[in-house]
């Protein structure tokens, strides 16, 4: 299994490289869940601005996506964004640390700008479960529309906190996929070796019961839902932050890996095709010559 990794490859390499030698630069490139991102130099070359633009802005800010940008990233983050973009921040290449780690951690640490954006929801479920234990209420169920007619629902509970992804199979197969490859997280947690793991479930059509009262769900069979319950031994301090990285990636996980075994089985296809075709070729008879000669080189014609 191959695990998709929560930074933006594209923003590490550019930053890297401009560390190195500052050039002038104006990229638009987009990232999973059409995301958008813009990497320019509006200015001189030493200062890169980058802009992000998000279809769900609006509910990450609701969940406090900017208290943790400005956390992470403090002053480089612009109050006014650039124009079509949600949220910019301005990187000052003459300020970057100078030490290797550094450096790296420094140019990591802005390729997780979407991460970061993403892990609002998770990290107010997270404090609000610690609220609530003494209480035994609910917390409140947020939503975070990613994708068209595909959201995330994150609620805490006094013990728990539950992760439902929605998703849509575009096509029929690929709901065959998605409900095996499912089907082994199910039973991959029955391993002692994994018995801490969070619990996975998965249903087609029907809403877990948690999301039913919300309106405008799609109830039809390309439809699924797959529930995470964490509980805080999965999101202790040690840990929290790998796990909101993981977890936000969950479908686009999902769906890699159903194109990716469709892929693999087409090859096996077209490779067994091929080696039909060789037998086919080797099992055809060989068309008689109507010309013969013999020992001393004449010609017989068969008539």
């Amino acid at each position: 299994m191959i695990l998709l990794e929560p930074h933006n490859v594209i923003i590490q390499n550019t930053l890297s490289e401009k560390l190195v030698k500052p050039s002038s630069l104006d990229v638009a490139f987009v990232d999973y869940d059409g995301v958008r991102f813009r990497l320019s130099t509006p200015e001189k070359k030493t200062q890169l601005l980058l802009s992000m633009s998000i279809r769900c802005w609006d509910e990450l800010v609701k969940y406090g996506a900017l208290d943790i940008l400005g956390r992470e990233y403090g002053a480089m983050l612009l109050p006014q964004a650039e124009p079509e973009y949600n949220v910019s921040m301005l990187i000052d290449l003459e300020q970057a640390p100078q030490e290797p780690d550094a450096r790296e951690a420094f140019v990591t640490s802005i390729s997780l700008f979407k991460r970061h954006a993403y892990a609002a929801p998770f990290e107010r479920a997270f404090q609000t479960q610690k609220e609530l234990e003494a209480s035994g209420a609910q917390g409140e169920l947020m939503q975070v529309h990613y994708r068209d007619e595909e959201a995330i629902y994150v609620q805490a509970a006094p013990d728990r906190v539950t992760v439902i992804f929605s998703t849509i199979f575009q096509e029929e197969t690929d709901g065959i996929f998605g409900k095996v490859f499912l089907q082994e997280f199910v039973d991959a947690r029955r391993q002692p070796s994994v018995q801490n793991a969070p619990q996975v479930l998965y249903s087609t059509r029907e809403p877990p019961l948690e999301i039913r009262h919300v309106p405008g769900l799609r109830n039809s069979e390309d439809t699924g839902y797959v529930t995470f319950v964490l509980f805080p031994r999965h999101f202790a301090p040690g840990v929290a932050s790998s796990t909101i990285s993981h977890i936000q990636l969950f479908r686009d996980y999902l769906h890699y890996h159903i194109k990716c075994s469709k892929a693999y089985m087409h090859s096996r296809m077209r490779h067994r095709v091929t080696e039909f075709q060789k037998v086919l070729n080797r099992a055809k008879t060989e068309v008689a010559t109507g010309e013969r000669r013999t020992v001393t080189g004449r010609t017989m014609v068969s008539r």
